[in-house]
Parts: C-alpha cells; structure tokens; sequence
C-alpha cells in the first residue's frame, strides 16, 4: 500500500484526536502504528487508552511544559531526540503509519528545523502514511503534503475559562 503525508494543523480544537481516529482505525486493520507525541510528557488519557493495543506504540519526547519564547536545552534536547527517533523508525520501515504529534509545533519552537522536518518527509518510505500534527503549519510543509486538513476554532469554551478536562481535552 502506497503511503501519503497528511498534515492537520489551525488555531482549532480536533487535531490530536483526528489522528489518534486514524490510530485507531488503522489497529483495527492489522497495521503497526508508531506515535510520537513531541513536547508532550505524561499519562494522558490517550496513553492509556492505545496501550491496550498491541500493534499501537506511543514515544513521549517532551518536558511536559508549554514552550513559550526560547526552548531550554531540556526541550531542545527532547526535540532532537524524538526527530532522530523518526530517523530511525523510517530507517528501520517497520511501521504502517507514523504519526508526528505536534512537529509541526516544535519547528516553531525551534526545537528542530524546518528544513529537518522537510527532510523528514523526503526521507519517509513510500509504504509508510506520515501523519504531522499541531498548531502553525509552515507553507513548505503543507506544500510537500498530498493532505492537508486545517482545523478552525469558530468558538471554544476556553475562552469562558474552563479547563481542559480529563477525558475530554486532556
């Protein structure tokens, strides 16, 4: 089966469990999933639910902290570390599909570059399906990706101060 790039990003709610749907759907056939959550660190609701499946592994490369102006070593050294991690899991062409939880959001955080993440995807072997997650989406990424879905908030109860709930959001 030939595998394509799909990129979900936008300001809006539904990019995580969109690919988590494929995830899933994909266990259900028989494929090996491989997830890599960057940035992300913790027993999340979804780490819980995909360790019931065998064919479904999920790697955290992440502080478990926002990112907010320059990264410290901690996350860049993460960063770098999940993106060899990918390296290797193209390399090794043991998976169906990989998806690269919030990639999109660590080349804004300069935790690896744009030009890594193109690499990336130049480097993906044809029977894999690459899925790139988060927020900001550079132009170049979209460009080299056969699907690109962009999620748009319209409205979101955040904004009336509640916090993300478990199950739910978290």
């Amino acid at each position: 089966m030939k595998g394509y790039v799909q990129v979900y990003t936008g300001n809006g709610k539904g990019k995580t469990t969109a690919s988590l749907g494929l995830a899933i759907r994909a266990a259900g056939a028989g494929l090996r999933v491989y997830i890599i959550q960057f940035l992300k660190k913790g027993d999340y609701s979804e780490i819980k639910a995909l360790s019931k499946f065998k064919n479904i592994t999920v790697e955290q490369y992440g502080m478990g902290k926002f990112v907010r102006g320059n990264p410290s070593e901690e996350d860049k050294a993460a960063g770098i570390a999940g993106y060899q991690k990918l390296c290797d899991i193209f390399k090794k062409n043991e998976h169906d599909l990989v998806i690269a939880e919030e990639a999109n959001v660590a080349v804004m955080c300069n935790l690896f570059s744009e030009e890594d993440l193109l690499a990336l995807i130049d480097m993906k072997p044809d029977n894999i399906e690459l899925v790139i997650t988060g927020r900001g989406a550079l132009e170049s990424v979209m460009d080299k990706a056969d699907l690109v879905t962009e999620m748009k908030e319209i409205k979101h109860y955040y904004k009336q101060g509640v916090i993300a709930r478990v199950g739910i959001e978290k």
